[in-house]
């Protein structure tokens, strides 16, 4: 036969046609690799599980994260079942292989994160988790019951840096700055950041009766559940400062002061921890936060405060030996940090777990930015009130 004649006859021959069962497969497997594509290298949904963020983020919004702002993240644990973060949804069992690790790197994005940004990142101190008790710092259990009664008690797993837990703040502080807080007030490299329009503190009101219709408050912003009785006259309360201020115009109102901690108080969990630093939710500082190329002198005053950064972060094996420090078995009196770092900080600043209990956020943390809300409900509302219609696409500043 010729061979030519065969091939063109082979050619002419009708395809076979794909059965239905072919056919949905092959979308599935396209649709899940578009969207995973979608959701790693451009754009990520993200729900606001606390009010750590509140005036600004409320419990139930809904917001879109940009991952091309900040450049997106080159996945470091690459084999995972697709849309699960760490955990399987029914099964509760590690939704990823972490039998191969890539190193950090990221695509090139379009700004570098700027101070008072709203950002998604890995939490840093989420590297080790009890299961059973996820919500509590697994370092806080240590600190609180020992290693061997938290380990005996609990299932203990590490979590690649990808894979820790996702959480939102604002960036108070980029690498290279200078950031203190004193009565509740932060300062940028000795410059005052008082919060605005958003952010909430507790304030102490004292009233003139013991006759207070609180309902007033409610009515300015105020929430009753955050709301604690100190006396027959004196609540404390949380809110904006703006709100204070229309607190001071009420007639039964005697005085509305903010209700800060003293620098003297010691709260005991704040970074760094069981060091001679005794510092406050209100008042702690200065510290300069780690920038690449930054080089820092070792000694016992700046160690506890960049150990765990040195360490933990960039990987390094770090040993005290006398008065010495050493790294990597050498003696070393500076360390040039690797990675750029940030200072975060809720909004709601007396109800947020950030930088003040666990310290600086590492650059290779970091997720993405927030963009907009596109949808958010109120679980405490009923039928239509349970949208909260003004937020949705409402952008996030």
């Amino acid at each position: 036969m010729n061979w030519k004649f065969w091939q063109r006859n082979k050619s002419a021959e009708p395809k076979k046609k794909k059965s239905k069962a072919r056919e949905w497969t092959d979308a599935i497997i396209f649709a899940v690799i578009a969207a995973t594509i979608i959701r790693v290298f451009f754009i990520e949904a993200y729900t606001i599980p606390s009010g750590s963020m509140e005036k600004s983020l409320l419990v139930g919004d809904f917001l879109f994260v940009s991952k091309v702002n900040y450049g997106a993240r080159v996945p470091m644990t690459p084999i995972a079942f697709p849309f699960a973060h760490h955990t399987m949804p029914l099964t509760g069992t590690k939704a990823y292989w972490d039998g191969v690790q890539w190193k950090y790197r990221r695509l090139p994005g379009l700004q570098k994160i700027k101070r008072n940004d709203i950002v998604v990142f890995n939490l840093p101190v989420g590297d080790t988790v009890a299961l059973e008790n996820q919500d509590a710092s697994y370092y806080k259990l240590v600190r609180e019951l020992g290693w061997k009664q938290v380990n005996s008690q609990y299932t203990i797993t590490t979590r690649p840096v990808d894979k820790r837990e996702n959480i939102i703040k604002r960036c108070i502080g980029i690498a290279g700055d200078t950031v203190s807080m004193k009565n509740g007030l932060v300062s940028i490299n000795g410059k005052p950041e008082p919060l605005s329009g958003t952010g909430k503190m507790p304030y102490r009101i004292q009233f003139k009766t013991e006759d207070i219709n609180l309902d007033v408050l409610v009515g300015l912003g105020f929430s009753i559940a955050e709301m604690k009785q100190l006396n027959a006259t004196t609540y404390t309360a949380f809110g904006t400062a703006e709100m204070a201020n229309q607190v001071k115009k009420l007639d039964f109102v005697n005085a509305i002061t903010l209700d800060v901690k003293p620098p003297s108080q010691d709260d005991g969990d704040i970074f760094p921890v069981n060091t001679q630093y005794k510092w406050n939710t209100d008042n702690f500082g200065p510290l300069i936060i780690p920038k690449k190329g930054w080089t820092v002198q070792l000694d016992n005053l700046t160690m506890p405060i960049y150990y765990r950064a040195i360490r933990t972060y960039e990987g390094n094996k770090v040993e005290q030996k006398g008065k010495e420090w050493y790294i990597n078995d050498k003696a070393a009196t500076s360390y040039t940090f690797k990675l750029d770092y940030y200072w975060m900080m809720g909004d709601n600043r007396h109800n947020s777990i950030d930088s003040r209990y666990w310290g600086f956020l590492p650059e290779d943390h970091v997720v993405g930015k927030a963009l907009f809300i596109w949808m958010s409900f109120d679980t405490n509302g009923s039928w239509f009130s349970k949208i909260r219609w003004s937020r949705i696409f409402k952008g996030i500043h």
